[in-house]
């Protein structure tokens, strides 16, 4: 088994808020526990959304809860050539193609297909724009359109076993269709950067939030067509407002200030299952490594 490697990438669009620093501690708390090592990726891919100082506002914010990254930080942003690469490696293996079809041409397809996706379902790619086989020369002549990834022909259901959720599924073809690993803008999808930094990274094991249980399929046939490996994953309880949202930086869930700090940390421990007498924060993260281990041991 290789020796445990985990990460957490948050995104820098506005400092932690109380939902991040319980993702941010169930992820060092699973390092910890398997005496392995933690990093930090910043996830700043989607420039039009980055908030200016964020990054540097959310590593101090993690390091006044003692959770600081064992490697230099890594930032998305620099990372360009190497997902510009993976890209080149799935066209060249005919996993990906160009596509030039908007929202409403996709909406207008599954239409006419009687396939419209259900009330806050994302629509499921028809595959329009698949193509024969594209040669290598002509990935640089698509200016100003996505990629998409093309789900293999025969792709089986992908089945993985999350450590909290237990046994998991998903018809990638049928629930997704083809997705996008680079947007008509230029930038580069969520699930193509991940996939590519994870494998450089050599990290094997990931801890996030439930709410991206769903790209785990995904992410899966990507690592196995970019002949990357398969990660062991756990997705942690999500943080609810009180209207039952999940606490996000899209609905203004409010900056979580360094201040009582033994509080916040219980407050986070309890949101995951855990408690500990508010203390000394070193002693609490000891306390609360010790309880991790005995209930989510690393696979």
């Amino acid at each position: 088994m290789p020796r445990y490697r985990g990460r957490f990438a948050p995104s820098p669009t506005g400092p932690l808020h109380a939902g991040s620093l319980v993702a941010a501690l169930a992820s060092w708390l699973d390092a910890r526990a398997a005496c392995g090592t933690w990093l930090v990726r910043m996830e700043d891919v989607d420039t039009g959304r980055i908030m200016p100082g964020a990054d540097q506002r959310i590593l101090a914010q993690l390091a006044a809860f003692g959770l600081t990254s064992d490697e230099p930080v890594v930032w998305q942003s620099t990372r360009f050539a190497a997902y510009e690469a993976a890209l080149t490696q799935l066209c060249q293996s005919a996993c990906a193609y160009p596509c030039t079809c908007s929202r409403r041409q996709i909406l207008a397809k599954l239409e006419a297909l009687g396939r419209l996706p259900e009330r806050f379902h994302a629509p499921v790619y028809p595959g329009t724009c698949r193509p024969a086989p594209l040669t290598p020369q002509a990935l640089f002549d698509k200016p100003g359109v996505a990629w998409r990834f093309a789900i293999p022909d025969g792709q089986p259901v992908v089945h993985w076993t999350d450590r909290r959720l237990g046994k998991q599924e998903q018809d990638v073809e049928a629930e997704i269709g083809d997705f996008t690993v680079k947007r008509s803008d230029g930038l580069w999808a969520y699930q193509l950067a991940v996939v590519v930094d994870d494998a450089w990274q050599e990290i094997t094991h990931v801890v996030r939030g439930e709410d991206l249980a769903d790209n785990t399929a995904r992410q899966i046939v990507l690592q196995q067509s970019l002949g990357a490996p398969t990660l062991s994953y756990l997705h942690t309880p999500l943080v609810l407002d009180e209207r039952g949202d999940k606490l996000s930086k899209q609905t203004g869930a409010p900056e979580l200030p360094v201040d009582d700090l033994p509080g916040k940390l219980a407050s986070a421990a309890q949101a995951l299952g855990l408690s500990t007498e508010p203390g000394a924060v070193p002693d609490m993260l000891s306390r609360l490594v010790a309880q991790w281990q005995a209930i989510h041991p690393a696979a």
